[in-house]
């Protein structure tokens, strides 16, 4: 509480003191700062007068507010991969700007981007622990199978380790995979993920960027423990009808955007659709009737983006966001078994922007999201369906003040009503004689209000403060608490900067799952009877420092956090269907800490960024309940805990037409359980016998290092009159054919005369071998 009374003051103080302001008037410059083609939002987009040493940054909706004196005055705008724009301004009155930058790539000759500014921002704000990521970064980089996606780059970040090969899950700071709140337009996405985890939902052609935080978190952010994934979808162009998609080895894609009233309102459809199911049916065609012939089963997935934004007038705009993908997975035996699996998200999303005068602005959100699986079995007569789902309804509302020059302010309130729907069931004959089922579903009210204030003393200083106070209801329990957030930064020097930050997070839904990856086929569960809302704290200090006359970052975080009600089940736990699911949890403890070194490059024909991180991730679950607990009550390290992981990109412009990329990872093994031994017991007449194996605590075994190696060339095609873009992207996947372990099975070794079992040894098996791939990508 001193802390936070402290605070106060200091920012009662702040408010009330001495202004910077010179002797005359004072006006506020402000606007929004776009893509001139496409009149897409650039947040992070820089506005500055240099001649005086000011600057703002657009935040998430490109906006930019900037208090400036009286007179005639320089104004820059800059952003990574677009060309500067210069305007002179003479100011004698609060006036809006909007600026529309060019891209960097219609310029002729060597294109070189400029990232400067970008790297300039990230030493100067107090926020740490975030990473920014577009998405045409992303296209360049080499994808398995060729198929471009956000979150596997995400992974390719210090602190961020993959839940396995191949998969898009992320595991954060030692977090799981259901402590990421993952956005899209400011509407929650609970499984963001296609093919089983190999894939993420998010459609490049689509995105325009994506923030992950890892702590630090602001207060608007709240309901998850590990980090934030914000996504934001492009608007589409304002200006003309435009087309572009891409055809892959395993997909195609194929996006519309133009004007709805030029230069006034945008729209933007976007669709993707894997084709696995058009080669596997014609082979199943082709076997139809031979008896020995076992069908492939059948699958594909697909999503679907939509976007429309319009301005109502100069002070307001709507934004109107979609989504919606799904799964399916079937198989249709000769004998008369038939299976089908299918799960997917439904999400949508309207905010209004309204701008009261150059220092006001609001943001209202109405939100919805649906995510739901369905298993169906029949054999013969006999039908079984299993099915489970969450609906969530979301309202939410941000307030932005800029009072002067040293202080922004926000304020929020947000309300979600839930419904979780964790197991139906509904099985019957064909004939009506025997029928049953079952539906359980809880309701859920979540809410939330925060404000917070980025405060600038002096050019050394600058701190982000704030306060959020969350609270979730189902049936007759309630639960709440205060989640403070702060962080500062001190600028040693002008190209030093140290950081600290500090966020404690509640979390009031829960993953209920019995495996180390997120699959579709997991339960979210409310907080409710003996489940209680799961608690983190995190803190965190480091060093920033630009080298190289700009063109380096490099950064250096070392963090602890420490976490209470962690969730786990007992032995042999019943997940579905269970009316009483609660008493089959168990609770307990959870730390991690590392350091984490990234070194960033945006400037020249070469970039990209290396990263290495060290870190400890350990778990605790005391006997309870009549068990002894996990692990006898012992500490031990997750399935996802790692104590290396290097990663290293790069993208270099060989020339105006091809780029070449390739991305490095090097991983300590997934931690495992695996037996040390096996005793041998016989019947009580001596005859048959059997290996039992002994196991030694939880994950005491590591598997062999991850490695791995991918190359791409990105070619740039010649323009011709019916595609002006176009270009060819070549990828290699695991470049020198890594055996990478999946999992590690026991395969028995037999005596060749007496064909008795003599002894056990161990199998690896590896997932993906070297992957060569092409896409053809194109745009008119």
């Amino acid at each position: 509480m001193r802390f936070w009374l402290l605070l106060t003051i200091f920012w009662v103080a702040g408010m009330a003191g001495p202004s910077w302001a010179w002797a005359q008037a004072q006006y506020i410059l402000s606007g929004t700062v776009r893509a001139g083609s496409t009149s897409e939002i650039l947040p992070g987009a820089t506005v500055a007068v240099p001649a005086l040493g000011l600057g703002a940054t657009a935040d998430e909706q490109g906006a930019y507010s900037l208090r400036l004196p009286e007179g005639r005055h320089q104004v820059v705008v800059s952003f990574i991969g677009y060309d500067a724009q210069t305007l002179v301004l003479n100011l004698t009155r609060n006036q809006r700007q909007s600026f529309r930058l060019s891209s960097a790539g219609n310029q002729l000759g060597e294109v070189v981007v400029e990232g400067r500014g970008t790297l300039q921002q990230k030493l100067q704000t107090a926020q740490m622990s975030v990473d920014r990521l577009t998405a045409k970064e992303a296209k360049l980089l080499p994808a398995l199978f060729g198929e471009v996606d956000i979150l596997k780059t995400l992974q390719l970040k210090p602190g961020v380790q993959n839940g396995g090969e191949g998969t898009s899950g992320l595991f954060v700071r030692g977090g799981s995979a259901d402590q990421n709140l993952v956005l899209v337009d400011d509407a929650l996405v609970y499984n963001p993920s296609h093919l089983f985890g190999l894939f993420s939902v998010f459609n490049p052609d689509a995105v325009q960027a994506v923030d992950l935080y890892k702590g630090g978190f602001p207060a608007q952010y709240g309901g998850r423990l590990s980090s934030v994934v914000d996504v934001k979808m492009r608007p589409g162009n304002a200006e003309k009808l435009g087309i572009s998609g891409g055809i892959g080895l395993i997909s195609s894609r194929l996006t519309v955007e133009g004007p709805i009233k030029k230069s006034k309102g945008a729209f933007l459809v976007s669709g993707r659709r894997t084709y696995f199911d058009v080669f596997t049916r014609q082979i199943n065609k082709l076997n139809e009737g031979q008896d020995d012939y076992n069908p492939i089963p059948d699958y594909y997935f697909y999503d679907f983006n939509a976007k429309a934004n319009y301005k109502l007038g100069s002070k307001d705009e709507l934004f109107l966001s979609g989504y919606l993908g799904n799964d399916e997975f079937g198989f249709n035996s000769q004998n008369g078994f038939d299976f089908s699996f299918n799960w997917g998200n439904a999400v949508g999303s309207l905010r209004w922007n309204h701008v009261f005068n150059p220092r006001l602005f609001l943001n209202t959100t109405a939100s919805v999201t649906h995510y739901k699986y369905q298993i169906r079995n029949q054999l013969d007569q006999f039908a079984f369906n299993l099915s489970s789902d969450i609906r969530d309804l979301t309202l939410r509302s941000d307030l932005d003040y800029l009072p002067n020059d040293r202080h922004a302010l926000k304020f929020g309130v947000t309300a979600t009503h839930h419904r979780f729907g964790t197991g139906s069931l509904q099985a019957g004959s064909a004939d009506g004689r025997l029928a049953l089922g079952s539906d359980i579903s809880y309701p859920g009210a979540e809410a939330a209000l925060y404000a917070s204030d980025t405060y600038k003393p002096t050019e050394k200083w600058q701190l982000e403060y704030g306060l959020r106070v969350s609270g979730f209801q189902s049936g007759s329990d309630q639960y709440g608490g205060l989640e403070p957030r702060a962080a500062v930064r001190y600028s040693l020097t002008p190209t030093v900067s140290l950081k600290g930050s500090y966020a404690l997070m509640y979390q009031y839904v829960h993953l209920v799952t019995n495996s180390g990856a997120s699959l579709p086929t997991d339960i979210w569960y409310p907080s409710r009877k003996s489940v209680k809302p799961q608690r983190s704290q995190q803190v965190a200090t480091g060093i920033s420092w630009l080298l190289g006359d700009g063109r380096y970052l490099i950064t250096n975080e070392v963090y602890y956090k420490w976490a209470q009600r962690q969730i786990d089940f007992k032995d042999g736990a019943q997940l579905f269907v269970n009316p009483d699911l609660d008493s089959e949890f168990l609770f307990g403890k959870g730390w991690a800490y590392g350091n984490e070194v990234y070194l960033e490059k945006k400037q020249g024909r070469t970039t990209g960024w290396i990263g290495y991180t060290l870190a400890w991730t350990k778990r605790r679950f005391p006997p309870q309940r009549g068990t002894t607990g996990i692990n006898n009550g012992n500490t031990f390290y997750p399935t996802y805990d790692r104590r290396h992981n290097l990663t290293a990109v790069v993208l270099h412009s060989l020339s105006e037409r091809v780029q070449l990329t390739g991305s490095f990872v090097f991983s300590s093994g997934q931690a495992t359980t695996l037996p040390l031994g096996r005793f041998v017991f016989q019947d009580l007449y001596g005859e048959r016998a059997s290996a039992v194996p002994i196991y030694p605590q939880r994950n005491t075994y590591r598997l062999a290092p991850y490695n791995r190696l991918d190359l791409g060339v990105v070619w740039k095609m010649r323009p011709n009159r019916w595609f002006p873009e176009s270009d060819l992207t070549f990828s290699i996947y695991n470049a020198y054919n890594r055996r990478n372990p999946y999992f590690v099975y026991f395969d028995q070794v037999k005596d060749e005369q007496t064909d008795e079992v003599v002894s056990f040894r161990a199998r690896q098996v590896s997932l993906f071998p070297v992957i060569p791939s092409v896409t053809y990508n194109f745009k008119f």
